[in-house]
């Protein structure tokens, strides 16, 4: 009993971030795998509640765009994707004898690298591509979902750098992340065997109060202004990178 009690932070720190997520339109994984991190969890902790908190927004985000979604455009990018997980899950393995404060850090300087890159990185939309960049993004982005949990930014760059309507762009990015959440859970399971279970079963124990969560984000980002929300977002981000990446000197 007493550890399920403990594991009711993940719920709210879940329902933060997919607030902030639905509200803003980006920032769950940064937000959610740094916030669990300094609650005591583990990585493969934060990562298996994240994917099971997600799949009901990914799944009525693909049905609701089916209409936008080109199978075509999709498989490559997430089959390079999916088979670049299992690297960073192997990484992720590696890590688990460091201290905490160096995973915290490690985390940190991801998420303060992603959230800079956000704030200064705006790419001219075109019709195309380099086939060579879509080779970089998704490999990178799998990695970097293995190892820390968080390879959205990279797929949103990519995206943004095409001259796709909201409808096109939101269901590839729903497409990519849905078709990676069962290998994801998979992985993780192998490498790290019934530790992910309690965390997942938690957040799918949570999901109705998550897609509370989703709607009020929704009314909240329309009531406060995409822009402002985003600044806010973007601060948030900032002290919890620089937090991560300062840990040693916190105690």
């Amino acid at each position: 009993m007493d550890e399920w009690i403990s594991l009711l932070p993940i719920t709210m720190i879940l329902c933060f971030g997919i607030f902030v997520q639905s509200a803003a339109g980006f920032a769950a994984g940064l937000l959610i795998v740094p916030a669990l991190l300094w609650c005591g969890y583990t990585i493969p902790a934060a990562q298996a509640a994240m994917l099971v908190a997600t799949i009901p927004q990914n799944v009525w985000g693909v049905w609701s765009l089916r209409d936008s979604i080109s199978p075509r455009r999709v498989v490559w990018p997430a089959l390079a994707r999916v088979l670049f997980l299992p690297v960073g899950v192997m990484l992720l393995y590696s890590m688990e004898s460091l201290p905490t404060d160096s995973i915290r850090q490690i985390v940190g300087g991801v998420v303060l690298a992603a959230t800079l890159a956000i704030m200064w990185f705006n790419p001219v939309p075109r019709s195309s591509l380099h086939p060579i960049w879509a080779w970089l993004a998704f490999p990178v982005s799998g990695f970097l979902q293995g190892v820390v949990g968080m390879g959205g930014p990279v797929m949103v760059f990519w995206v943004q750098a095409h001259d796709w309507d909201s409808k096109q762009t939101r269901g590839f990015l729903f497409t990519m992340y849905l078709i990676s959440i069962i290998p994801a859970l998979a992985i993780l399971y192998i490498a790290f065997g019934d530790r992910i279970v309690a965390p997942a079963v938690s957040a799918a124990a949570s999901i109705p109060v998550l897609w509370l969560s989703a709607i009020m984000g929704l009314r909240f980002g329309t009531w406060l202004g995409t822009e402002r929300l985003r600044r806010l977002t973007l601060v948030l981000l900032l002290l919890l990178g620089v937090s991560g990446v300062t840990a040693p000197w916190w105690r």
